[in-house]
């Protein structure tokens, strides 16, 4: 049977409301809480991403500046270091090393955006499975806003809030978008949102 488009866009939006609908609430009330405290100590954000979720992290950079006045970072803004590391180091330690000479601290967290999680067994985002692994060395805290069963983020994560899957042909497209969703409950929720936003702030 043929799926048209308009039934492909009818099952896709249904796809974004079940996702909306089983989301972990109290898992990202108490990722509020871990980022409350973080900007209480005067602690840094260093969002963690490859592919779509390295532009999501550099979104959540810009948010998390901007509108929750917390300091924030993200290794894939600076392409020179980034693959300056890559070509003398390698992929694996392309973030660990990036954090250990960023002198991350007990203060900050590790912010995770990835569909899988990372997983060291099947050498998927082994570059964050390692900056993890780094963070708790430091004892700085690690969350993350991850799909599929969270792999090696949700193992080891202080906060981790998990995309739920619908289908297999979806996991990707709607972890990445719901990483924007949550992210952006973060900025805005009153306990971290420190500067009105652009169009909010307008006179209607």
């Amino acid at each position: 049977m043929t799926t048209t488009t308009e039934d492909f866009v009818e099952r896709y939006l249904e796809e974004v409301r079940d996702v909306a609908a089983r989301i972990d609430r109290a898992a990202i009330h108490r990722l509020v809480d871990l980022m409350v405290d973080v900007r209480a100590k005067g602690g840094r954000v260093f969002f963690l991403g490859v592919g779509g979720s390295a532009g999501n992290a550099s979104h959540a950079v810009n948010d998390f500046r901007k509108i929750a006045n917390m300091e924030a970072y993200a290794p894939t803004d600076n392409v020179s270091e980034l693959t300056a590391r890559i070509n003398d180091e390698g992929w694996d330690t392309s973030f660990s090393s990036w954090l250990a000479g960023s002198k991350l601290a007990e203060r900050d967290v590790v912010f995770i955006l990835s569909v899988g999680g990372g997983d060291r067994d099947r050498n998927v985002s082994v570059n964050l499975v390692k900056a993890m692994d780094y963070a708790k060395t430091t004892g700085a805290r690690v969350c993350g806003i991850v799909g599929r069963d969270g792999g090696y983020t949700a193992t080891i994560a202080d906060e981790c809030v998990i995309v739920p899957t619908t289908t297999a042909e979806t996991v990707t497209a709607l972890a990445e978008s719901f990483q924007a969703v949550v992210w952006h409950l973060l900025v805005s929720d009153p306990r971290l949102q420190a500067a009105p936003m652009k169009w909010e702030s307008l006179e209607r």
